[in-house]
């Protein structure tokens, strides 16, 4: 094997919980010897490394992504199962852990607020405080000093730092308390703080891990798509076989209701496949000989032979699996504004509390060492970070609740991060816009049926009660509910491509498309081949009745937009944001919708993947895009976007992907989530000032400053209680968001 030999592997790495972890990962892997490149992808847990195997091995990426406090699965065969095993083991430990943590701190917090004076207070709060910090909290201790060991700095280091030092400066109270008796001081001790701040900042950990859980669970249901077996056509007979041992060139059998397994071509047979995985439209497509099918589309009522041309990976919806993984990947989370400050807050105060020390034991006379070793104190409990920490948290909790209040189902706080500043939205059609499934809307009958319409429409539903064209049960649902009794037929048959016919009373009658129309040579009266033109130029699709004289009637059938949708999109449009609306359907039928919903800016014809092409050119404009769909088709653009959107009545693997999901199916929930989401980040910015005001102010008082003036030296248990206070400035203006108007 030669130095240039490069392998690529993708390995999954456990414990990451914020995009500052995964640069961590990245980071290390990328400065071993023999690495040229490693890219992580926190969706979904994993980091793709090129490296020569001759350099490096699994073993020594593991042992560096292990130096820093996480590890990687290097386990080839079941590396997905165990990442996935080992992140849920870890979210049920933390979620443990709390219950146990939060028992724990709560007589803490009684015995340290109200019954301070009982006998041995203190020892039962230490021996109650231990296990919160030491067990249920080491996770914080052990990432603060591996992440010391490489000159770095983050969330846990702040809070072992202020944790740790308020807890043994409050044991060396505890125990040794005549220290500060001498110099005529009274040893205050700390262990609700540093308690409570655990149980708290663990709870925020807790909502991360449970928002990042189900981060794969969107591919998962894709792969789920595809059947397990098929029905191989051999010389001696039909084989059950395995998928995977499906080759190129396989005839296959595929019965009513099955899922289609591979890419290929009709070569016997035909049937009507529904293909809204693909499409996005409601209506099947017939296929007989010599047309193309696709795996994981839903065959209907007939069967038929194919033969296998895409397998494993190459077909349509191995592609669609891949794209959507990448674009889940290429967009790493918003990195957490805490972390980015908790990145330079660290070692500042750290900074600060040892100049504070050291300008004590230079200026502070003869009690410069007690002085000076309250005042560091002092400075480490006031600049704890439990409002810091519950700045963003209890924002979103709030924030989510509200949205489920009013029908608006967040993910988790990115969405509501980037809401407000989406300048770009993207609709799908079918299902979005519209109602996603094809009504009759006309009924134009000819001028001789006059009179006739009640007994001929009896005859139309006795005709499309029977036929299998996924047109046939809107027609059937349109005369039911106008009360048309059907009738008994002699005769019912088939006509592919075409239509069906039926005998009533020894006279035919068909219902079809214009080739019926023109095949039979049947007359098309004046009037209603003018309306049959009006009708297919507003995008609808016509359906002709027919006696074997004369055509009796049309039918016009079209997806109606939703009473909502053109207002909600006329909201947008006010707010200034560009609107885009993207679909599989033909030209004509878009251009109807589009102006119907009053958009503009129209693609019709559009595959997944060209949906996911047009959301990535927006955002190489500059715009921030929102993408709002239903289907499985639009999963792949929802992936991609920004801020993806899900209607409640959607695919599941829609919803998955998306970060929001509008339960109701009403657009006009959009304009409101994107209002909650300006509300809830305004909140966040809110809560940072109030838990960095009693920082800024109380910092500099913790440090003596005032002492050369007044004499006052800030008493670290007052300092304690503005870090009480600062924490309940942030949950108070978070609840404010409970009761704001989200209208419009």
């Amino acid at each position: 094997m030669s130095p240039a030999t490069i392998y690529t592997q993708t390995f999954p790495v456990t414990g990451m919980t914020c995009a500052g972890c995964a640069s961590s990962v990245e980071s290390m892997i990328g400065a071993q010897k023999g690495v040229e490149k490693a890219e992580v992808n926190f969706a979904t847990q994993s980091v793709k490394v090129a490296y020569h195997p001759d350099l490096i091995r699994p073993e020594g990426l593991q042992r560096s992504v292990q130096s820093v406090g996480y590890d990687l699965i290097i386990d080839t065969e079941n590396g997905k199962e165990k990442g996935e095993q080992a992140q849920l083991a870890h979210y049920r430990e933390l979620k443990k852990n709390i219950i146990w943590a939060a028992v724990l701190t709560l007589p803490v917090v009684m015995i340290g607020m109200f019954l301070m004076d009982i006998p041995y207070a203190n020892y039962i709060m230490l021996v109650l405080t231990a296990p919160v910090l030491f067990i249920a909290g080491r996770n914080f201790f052990t990432g603060a000093w591996k992440q010391a060991r490489h000159g770095r700095a983050n969330m846990d280091t702040l809070v072992a730092m202020s944790t740790g030092i308020a807890f043994f400066f409050s044991v060396f109270n505890t125990v040794y308390p005549e220290f500060w008796h001498r110099q005529g001081l009274h040893p205050h001790v700390y262990y609700e703080a540093a308690s409570v701040v655990i149980v708290f900042i663990m709870l925020g950990k807790l909502l991360e891990e449970r928002a990042k859980s189900n981060t794969s669970s969107a591919i998962k249901k894709l792969i789920g798509l595809q059947p397990k077996t098929v029905l191989l056509i051999t010389p001696q007979g039909e084989k059950i076989t395995p998928v995977e041992e499906v080759k190129i060139g396989d005839l296959l059998l595929v019965r009513p209701g099955e899922k289609i397994p591979v890419d290929g071509i009709v070569t016997q047979g035909g049937s009507y496949v529904d293909e809204s995985m693909i499409s996005g439209e409601p209506v099947a497509v017939e296929k007989k000989k010599g047309d193309n099918i696709f795996a994981g589309t839903i065959n209907q009522k007939g069967s038929f032979q194919f033969q296998a041309e895409k397998v494993g990976g190459e077909t349509l919806l191995g592609q669609i699996i891949r794209l959507v993984e990448e674009a889940q990947g290429s967009k790493a989370p918003v990195q957490k504004l805490v972390d980015k400050i908790a990145g330079v807050f660290v070692p500042v105060v750290l900074l600060i509390a040892l100049a504070t020390l050291g300008i004590w034991l230079l200026l502070g006379g003869p009690q410069a060492l007690t002085h000076g070793l309250l005042a560091m104190v002092t400075v480490l409990v006031i600049a704890c970070p439990c409002a810091l920490g519950l700045a963003t948290p209890t924002a979103v909790m709030v924030g989510i609740g509200k949205g489920a209040e009013n029908g608006i189902l967040i993910k988790d706080a990115e969405a509501l991060e980037l809401g407000y500043k989406v300048n770009a939205v993207i609709f799908d059609k079918t299902g979005t816009i519209t109602e996603g499934k094809p009504a009759v809307t006309d009924i134009v009958w000819a001028n001789q049926a006059a009179g006739g319409e009640q007994a001929l429409s009896a005859i139309l539903l006795a005709l499309e009660q029977q036929s299998e064209h996924p047109l046939a049960a809107a027609i059937v649902s349109y005369l039911k509910e106008r009360d048309i009794q059907s009738v008994e037929s002699d005769y019912f048959h088939s006509l592919t491509g075409r239509g069906v016919e039926i005998l009533f009373n020894g006279q035919p009658y068909y219902a079809g498309n214009l080739k019926l129309v023109e095949s039979s040579k049947t007359p098309l009266p004046g009037e209603l081949a003018f309306a049959a033109a009006q009708l297919s130029q507003a995008g609808k699709t016509v359906i002709y009745f027919a006696s074997h004289l004369s055509v009796l009637a049309i039918v016009a059938l079209q997806d109606r937009v939703k009473h909502n949708s053109a207002k909600a999109i006329s909201a947008l449009k006010t707010s200034g944001i560009e609107v885009y609306m993207l679909t599989g359907d033909q030209a004509v039928t878009a251009a109807h919708i589009g102006r119907e919903a009053g958009i503009s800016h129209i693609i019709a014809d559009a595959l997944p993947a060209d949906k996911a092409t047009f959301v990535k050119t927006l955002q190489s404009r500059g715009n921030i895009v929102a993408m709002v769909g239903d289907g499985i088709n639009d999963s792949q653009a929802l992936a991609r976007a920004d801020l993806s959107i899900a209607m409640g009545h959607g695919s599941d693997i829609a919803m998955d992907v998306a970060k929001i999901t509008l339960v109701s199916s009403d657009l006009l929930q959009l304009p409101k989530a994107l209002k909650l989401s300006r509300l809830t980040v305004r909140t966040i910015r809110q809560n940072l000032f109030w838990a960095f005001i009693y920082n800024l102010i109380g910092i500099p008082l913790a440090a003596g400053i005032l002492y050369p003036v007044n004499g006052f030296l800030l008493n670290p248990m007052i300092a304690g209680a503005a870090m009480a206070l600062s924490s309940v400035s942030v949950v108070s203006n978070s609840l404010r968001l409970k009761y704001s108007k989200i209208t419009f």
